[in-house]
């Protein structure tokens, strides 16, 4: 990969994940001299590919689903035909029973029983009629809307099990962000008539899905970047960004300095890049950071022999006595992510804090521990199970805490006096995104820099013109009107282009 430490004019990418890489590769298709720096030895971040022994883990689930038409347009431009459609099945493991979900009517008359239904609508009814008016935690938000049986029944155990604390802890931000356009007149409609249109997020019945898992897609754009001179690479943590009058001066690597970048995109937690300043942020800047708290988590892939346990993507396991939260089955996602036709592979989603026990477990203990729960779930015997994957995944959910909010605002208050830096991305803006809205951010950046646009990235998925309502934004991506100096550049790009390079539809690393 491509170091280009001395060249002028440069932008440099903190990050090589989805946001990091979507700004590179639309920067360098307009001829902007790019460097990414990842810090792993992986591309892709949250949303890599992991592969052992051939077989391939998606972790935490990546389905590229989005009602935001330019990131949709973004994505077959870069991966083509290497784009699966794939049917979306999941289930609710409660009770000793599973549930479907999407919700069916008849799914939930059967398994809920008329008892525990009437309760659940007298509850809805209630909270209806009488809701809190006051909403500050996750809590307060579901109870309102679904009412306070459902919340215990279906929200809470799971919840405190994601997120490790109570959810009377866990701001209403959250859920309001992550569970749009979900209510139970809403559920309830689409389990008896469907969910039409994919109007609900949450209920989407088809997605689409890269051959090889979503890390396909990064891979692709990784190369598309390299083809068009720019550079991605590897194993670069970031030590150090110096900042002097207002500007990012330098940014080093153990191993190199990116001196006086014109720009400088990063999608390093909020905690990082604080941290990483010189001089050193003012002391409020710097307790705010270390304030911040994030959720890690960890996957254990089974190998099994014979077939498939079940045809869901994932199955969410509501059952307090088990401490997996969630189950994957590889081969729903892509016949291509499981090489054997006589195994079947799953993935065992563990969430915990690292450093505490779940997390520094030995990797044997693990696979133990999944085998083991496998079994207690009633979805095969520890026998079938023949090897096991561990993958820890740090810093993988910014946690909205009571203080999360005025913690960030400090933040963002310093960063907004840095004139060529810019936060993108889940971890860069603490901000729970999924990758398409992750990628919003780093469009609206990359307008930001090239044509002199003034969007506030931190209002990405916040603002209603990005939530996902029913109305579908039809506009294509667009940059901002270019200025005369942008103009120049493009023409001096067009000039130097490389015809043999470009974006191959479906280039990848595997």
């Amino acid at each position: 990969m491509n170091d280009h430490s001395t060249q002028a004019g440069r932008t440099v990418v903190l990050g090589g994940g989805p946001a990091g890489l979507t700004a590179a590769y639309l920067l360098t298709k307009v001829g902007r001299n790019v460097t990414v720096l990842e810090a792993e030895d992986q591309i892709g971040g949250l949303a890599k590919t992991v592969e052992r022994d051939g077989y391939r883990f998606d972790l935490g689930g990546h389905r590229f689903f989005t009602k935001s038409v330019e990131v949709d347009t973004l994505w077959h431009e870069v991966l083509g035909d290497e784009f699966l459609k794939r049917p979306r099945m999941s289930r609710i493991y409660w009770n000793n029973r599973y549930l479907d979900y999407p919700l069916r009517g008849p799914d939930v008359i059967k398994k809920l029983g008329p008892i525990e239904l009437t309760r659940c609508i007298a509850s809805y009814a209630r909270a209806a009629l009488l809701p809190k008016r006051r909403e500050e935690s996750f809590e307060d938000w579901v109870s309102n809307r679904f009412g306070r049986r459902l919340f215990q029944l279906f929200f809470k155990s799971y919840t405190e099990k994601v997120w490790g604390v109570s959810t009377t802890e866990i701001r209403a931000e959250w859920a309001a962000q992550r569970i749009k356009g979900l209510s139970f007149f809403s559920a309830a409609k689409a389990a008896f008539f469907g969910n039409k249109g994919n109007k609900v997020k949450s209920l989407i019945g088809e997605f689409n899905y890269p051959r090889f898992g979503p890390g396909q897609m990064w891979d692709a754009m990784a190369g598309a970047i390299e083809q068009a001179h720019g550079g991605v690479l590897l194993e670069s943590p970031v030590t150090s960004v110096e900042i002097k009058a207002g500007k990012v001066v330098a940014v080093k690597t153990p191993t190199a300095t990116y001196e006086n970048p014109d720009f400088v995109i990063s999608s390093l937690p909020l905690r990082a890049i604080v941290a990483m300043a010189s001089p050193a942020a003012p002391a409020e800047v710097l307790e705010a950071a270390r304030g911040l708290r994030y959720r890690d988590f960890l996957t254990v892939a089974l190998v099994v022999d014979g077939e498939d346990l079940f045809p869901d993507n994932w199955i969410y396991i509501h059952e307090p006595a088990v401490q997996v939260g969630r189950i994957q089955n590889y081969r729903s996602w892509s016949p291509w992510m499981v090489p054997d036709p006589t195994k079947a592979c799953v993935g065992l989603e563990y969430f915990c804090f690292e450093g505490d026990d779940l997390w520094d477990s030995d990797d044997d203990a693990l696979v133990e521990l999944a085998a083991t729960e496998l079994e207690k779930l009633g979805l095969c015997s520890k026998e079938k199970v023949e090897r096991g994957f561990v993958t820890r995944v740090p810093k993988a959910y910014p946690i909205y805490d009571v203080d999360y909010a005025s913690r960030v605002d400090t933040i963002r208050g310093w960063l907004d006096t840095i004139e060529n830096l810019q936060q993108v991305g889940r971890n860069g803006l603490h901000r729970y995104n999924n990758s398409d809205h992750s990628m919003l951010t780093a469009m609206r950046a990359v307008d930001n820099l090239l044509a002199g646009a003034h969007h506030d990235i931190w209002e990405v998925n916040a603002e209603s013109v990005y939530h996902e309502t029913d109305e579908v934004d039809e506009q294509p991506y667009r940059a901002a009107p270019v200025t005369p100096a942008l103009q120049a550049e493009l023409d001096a790009a067009a000039e130097d282009e490389d015809p043999t390079s470009g974006t191959p539809a479906a280039a990848t690393r595997h």
